[in-house]
């Protein structure tokens, strides 16, 4: 039996017993058993460099050895794991740490609210803060955004299969276009003021404006600083709240701790989830600043809020910001992926038309969107974990662990470089023999 029989064997349980709705277990046919930082390995002891990151969840690696042995010691010592939101001293250690570490010296004041384990979770709350503090229902929000997979949240996901899957229609949202969707020539900020400013444009007046200061899933799409405090102003004037989603470009993932802050803008509401359970663990806040924290107790509830192994991960990952050095090792690591690609990208300017993205989340598009996936398939056959994005997955994208070891951040962009190649050697001969096998037929 080969190898690839075994690996299918291995997977038939999951073939037979798990839904159709199951995605990535069908790009990364194998069965995982270990994994450390950035690295994992198989049943049969094959090791992949993760280049995935659990979507961004793992923005500090795999099995962190620190954050393992707090939980480890918290579990041992009888440590309340569940507990809905009452108190816990894992609980207080958070919000302390959070706002001594993050809070305070970014100068922002924010309440924590701890709506579900989800990224989901946290956005759906924040769109109803915002309609609970404005009285108005209507949202802004962008194209190409992704916010989820509930109701509240895909009614602002732009994504066209994704909505289809509601099953209904999707209503209290305005899409409008996102920095950049028309080209650089024009700025979409004065297209969204001159509609809000028209009584007659047909958009009611929104509750708030929800955005990702950079598109994950949407294909890498960056929102300029500039673009970012006008939207802020549009906000400020109309007395919309501005809602920014950090669930995956948070913690870390951009360069800084939150996405926006070179930006220089104040949101009124901050999603977080992901990376902020630090080990991978279920956890998400809903940060809103004090004078909008207008619920009334158990308004907004959830079983799942008081994950206090969450707590604890997160707290300890935490230390990783105690210091400008770890921000600093994130920026010396992203240039090394950029000038990676850029180099690609000037040596097959016919298959690439550009890099993407910021910090540890860059990719490739593709001209010809197809390449992106076949780029991937032959990474992980290579030994490297990556994914697409985009709206039509034209985009390969890298995002590893933030703590990635320089020697397997090398390793992994050579095999990624090789995997493109080959992709491209593919790709070629499959057009030449397509040309004879045209030639051959004229003659004939």
């Amino acid at each position: 039996m080969n190898q690839m029989q075994q690996q299918t064997d291995k997977l038939s349980v999951f073939e037979q017993m798990e839904s159709e709705v199951r995605s990535y277990c069908r790009s990364f046919r194998t069965v995982f058993t270990k994994a450390s930082n950035a690295k994992m390995w198989d049943v049969n002891g094959k090791c992949y460099i993760d280049f995935f990151a659990g979507a961004g969840a793992l923005n500090y690696g795999h099995n962190d050895s620190n954050i393992r042995t707090k939980l480890i010691d918290y579990l041992l010592e009888d440590g309340v794991a569940h507990s809905l939101d009452m108190a816990t001293k894992a609980k207080e250690t958070f919000l302390l740490t959070f706002n001594e570490v993050i809070l305070q010296p970014r100068r922002l004041n924010y309440k924590v609210m701890f709506p579900g384990p989800t990224g989901t979770n946290t956005v759906e709350s924040a769109l109803k803060t915002a309609r609970k503090v404005t009285g108005r229902t209507n949202v802004i929000c962008f194209t190409n955004a992704f916010h989820g997979m509930t109701q509240g949240s895909l009614s602002a996901t732009g994504n066209r299969f994704k909505r289809a899957g509601a099953g209904l229609q999707l209503g209290g949202t305005t899409f409008m276009p996102y920095d950049g969707y028309f080209g650089e020539s024009l700025d979409t900020s004065f297209m969204l003021e001159k509609l809000l400013d028209d009584p007659g444009s047909g958009i009611d007046l929104p509750a708030a404006v929800i955005l990702e200061t950079l598109q994950g899933e949407g294909g890498l799409n960056s929102a300029s600083s500039a673009w970012l405090r006008r939207v802020e102003q549009i906000c400020r004037k109309n007395k919309m709240l501005l809602i920014v989603d950090d669930v995956q470009m948070g913690c870390g993932r951009t360069g800084t701790f939150f996405s926006f802050e070179d930006s220089g803008i104040k949101p009124d509401i901050v999603c977080l989830s992901k990376s902020i359970g630090g080990y991978g663990l279920p956890l998400a806040l809903t940060l809103i600043k004090p004078e909008h924290d207008i619920w009334s107790p158990g308004e907004h509830n959830g079983t799942f809020r008081g994950n206090n192994l969450g707590f604890v991960a997160a707290t300890e990952a935490l230390r990783y910001w105690k210091s400008n050095d770890f921000q600093k090792d994130i920026k010396r690591k992203s240039e090394v992926i950029f000038a990676c690609l850029e180099r690609l990208a000037a040596d097959y300017p016919d298959w690439i038309s550009e890099v993407k993205g910021k910090g540890f989340i860059q990719g490739m598009a593709f001209r010809q969107p197809n390449l992106a996936a076949g780029l991937c398939a032959v990474a992980f056959n290579n030994g490297l974990i990556m994914e697409t994005s985009g709206p039509y997955d034209e985009v390969a994208k890298l995002m590893p662990p933030l703590t990635i070891e320089d020697a397997v951040l090398k390793q992994g962009l050579t095999i990624m470089e090789q995997a493109l190649k080959e992709v491209i050697e593919t790709e070629n001969k499959t057009v030449k023999y397509a040309a004879v096998a045209k030639v051959e037929v004229t003659y004939k």
